[in-house]
C-alpha cells in the first residue's frame, strides 16, 4: 500500500506522439499517508475494492510493447474513483462490496471537492493533454483502458476470461471480441459490465471527441501475479494489434 506521495498519476512517456494511448484508472491500491487506511483493515487493500488486480502491470507491459504513452492512477479507487465523472455519486464510495469505509463515510462536500481537485482533476487533465499532443501531431489516437474483474461476484461464477466494454463506438470492440474468441478465450460483449457509462474516462476523453476507444477487462485470476501478466500480455497484444489494423485510417484524423 505504498506509492509516491505525489503526483496523482503515473505517466509512461513515448518517444514520439502516436495513434495509441493506454489508460489504467484503478492501477494502485495505495492511499496518501495522511489518510492512513481510511479506517479499513490492511487486508481489504488486497481485494478488488481497492484496485483492479493485475491491470497496472498489464498496462505497463502493453505500453512497452507498443512504445505508446500510458497514464495510470497512483491512488486507490477507495480514495476516489478516477473512472467516474466528478458529479457521480459513486465517486467516493462509503460502502464497497460489503465493506464500510470509515474514512469516506465522514467525507463531506468540502473533502470530496478536495479529493477531486487533488487527485481526480490532474489525472483527467493529463489524459486530455496526452490526447492533444497526438492530435497536434496529426493522429486521431485510440484510447485503450485496462481493467480487471473478479472471477466470482455475489456467489455467481463469471464465465468470461476477457470482457470488452464499449459505448457507441464499436470500431475496436468488434474486432477485439473476434480476435479474443479466435484465440480461444471466452469473451464478453459488454460483460461483465456495460461500457455505456456517461461521465466515465472513455466517455469523457474519447466518445465525446469521436476517438476510437475500448475498455479491456481481464479476469483477475489470469493476471493476479507476474507469471499471469507475462502469459496474458502477448495474447492481449496480438488481439489489440489485429483490432487496430482494422481502423480505416489508424494513423491520421478520422
Amino acid at each position: 500500500m505504498s506509492a509516491a506521495a505525489s503526483p496523482a498519476y503515473e505517466r509512461i512517456a513515448s518517444a514520439k506522439p502516436g495513434a495509441l494511448i493506454f489508460l489504467c484508472d484503478h492501477a494502485s491500491n495505495a492511499v496518501p499517508p495522511h489518510y492512513g487506511t481510511l479506517g479499513l483493515p490492511e487486508a481489504e487493500f488486497k481485494r478488488h475494492i481497492a484496485s483492479d488486480i493485475g491491470a497496472g502491470p498489464l498496462t505497463r507491459a502493453l505500453a512497452e510493447n507498443f512504445a505508446a504513452p500510458a497514464l495510470l492512477g497512483v491512488w486507490s479507487r477507495l480514495l476516489i474513483d478516477l473512472n467516474r465523472g466528478p458529479d457521480d455519486p459513486t465517486l467516493v464510495m462509503k460502502i464497497s462490496d460489503g465493506a464500510l469505509i470509515p474514512g469516506n463515510a465522514t467525507a463531506d462536500t468540502a473533502e470530496v471537492a478536495h479529493r477531486i481537485a487533488t487527485y481526480h482533476a490532474p489525472y483527467h487533465a493529463a489524459i486530455k493533454a496526452e490526447v492533444e499532443v497526438s492530435l497536434a501531431a496529426g493522429f486521431a489516437p485510440a484510447l485503450v483502458s485496462t481493467h480487471s474483474f473478479t472471477p466470482v461476484w455475489r456467489d455467481v461464477t463469471r464465465p468470461w476470461q476477457i470482457g470488452i466494454l464499449w459505448d457507441r463506438d464499436d470500431r475496436l470492440a468488434r474486432p477485439l471480441i473476434a480476435a479474443f474468441e479466435a484465440a480461444g478465450l471466452v469473451t464478453g460483449d459488454n460483460e461483465p459490465y456495460d461500457g455505456a457509462l456517461e461521465g466515465d474516462t472513455l466517455w469523457t476523453h474519447a466518445t465525446m471527441r469521436g476517438l476510437p476507444n475500448v475498455l479491456i477487462e481481464v479476469r483477475q485470476d489470469l493476471i493476479a501475479d507476474a507469471a499471469g501478466v507475462a502469459k496474458m500480455t502477448p495474447i492481449v497484444d496480438t488481439a489489440l494489434r489485429t483490432a487496430l489494423a482494422t481502423l480505416s485510417n489508424p494513423h491520421g484524423r478520422p
